[in-house]
């Protein structure tokens, strides 16, 4: 007899067992129903409509604030890609700070979905010798460059195919997204990305009142909670509005370019075709989206 290991099929057969022992701990009934929501891709219109609405109003209830949760699929026609000038970048992290508050990101545990990494110019790229944590007076430093890691987006990622509960998966407009709320926390898409592109939330996610992001994507920049993980999701939320990510907006020297790779006449489309392009870790096959290009 065939086995089903999906979590679906495991929260059937213990779920008499898991609503006994979270009603003992005290849990409420809301909870409950948070802990057997389905997978966000197999909810129906109707019950995306009433999560949403639910969502927005426990966040209402939170932060004080009127938010707007989206859940707009992917555009027909649409292959998001992303390119980084590495001869323009000059190591500032006005992209990384961008992309907390753009994001949500948690502040305390601090959590940065971009990390920029110093390099020397004479080693080239050399993971092993490069340094996150540079901290010199002005940047750029002499005789250093600066290559900006984050999530890949890759063609292949290997991230989704070993999520024993199908949290994570590619979108059709090539985005890697993870449904928070199906997250088991078992990390195995960290072991499994070869990029050190997602961050677990090993502590509760606090993000100052003030500073929350009310325009939101569920599968993006909603608020998180403790146990699960997150990436980049090339900010979701803007791009199927038709915005650039935030990182690429702040970017004060235009090393970051974003578009639709399947359009012919895109400046993304030009960069792969007319400069030096290469992507990290090429002999693994996870072909990534995310292009670096040396523009001089």
């Amino acid at each position: 007899m065939k086995k089903s290991n999906s979590r679906r099929s495991f929260l059937k057969n213990i779920s008499l067992a898991s609503a006994s022992a979270l009603a003992l701990s005290g849990c409420s009934l809301k909870e409950l129903e948070k802990f057997f929501q389905k997978n966000f891709r197999t909810l129906s219109e109707k019950e995306k409509k009433q999560l949403i609405e639910e969502l927005e109003a426990e966040y209402k209830e939170k932060y004080h604030k009127e938010f707007h949760l989206s859940d707009k699929p992917a555009m027909d026609g649409t292959l998001f890609g992303y390119a980084l000038d590495i001869s323009r970048c000059i190591g500032c992290r006005k992209c990384v700070y961008a992309c907390v508050e753009e994001n949500n990101q948690s502040r305390e545990p601090q959590i940065h979905w971009i990390q920029v990494l110093q390099m020397e110019k004479e080693k080239g790229i050399d993971f092993v010798h490069s340094d996150v944590h540079y901290n010199p007076e002005t940047v750029p430093e002499e005789g250093h460059f600066y290559l900006p890691v984050q999530c890949q987006q890759c063609r292949t990622p290997q991230c989704t195919t070993v999520c024993p509960v199908k949290a994570t998966w590619q979108e059709p407009d090539g985005i890697v997204v993870v449904d928070y709320n199906w997250c088991i926390g078992c990390r195995y898409c960290m072991a499994a990305c070869p990029y050190g592109a997602r961050h677990f939330n090993w502590g509760k996610p606090e993000i100052p009142e003030e500073e929350i992001n009310t325009e939101m994507h569920y599968l993006g920049n909603r608020p998180r909670m403790k146990g699960v993980v997150e990436k980049c999701t090339f900010c979701i939320q803007r791009v199927r509005e038709g915005r650039y990510p935030a990182c690429v907006e702040i970017c004060p020297v235009g090393a970051r370019k974003f578009g639709n790779l399947l359009d012919p006449n895109s400046e993304i489309r030009y960069i792969l075709e007319n400069k030096r392009v290469l992507v990290l870790k090429e002999e693994l096959n996870t072909q990534p989206k995310f292009y670096y290009f040396f523009g001089v």
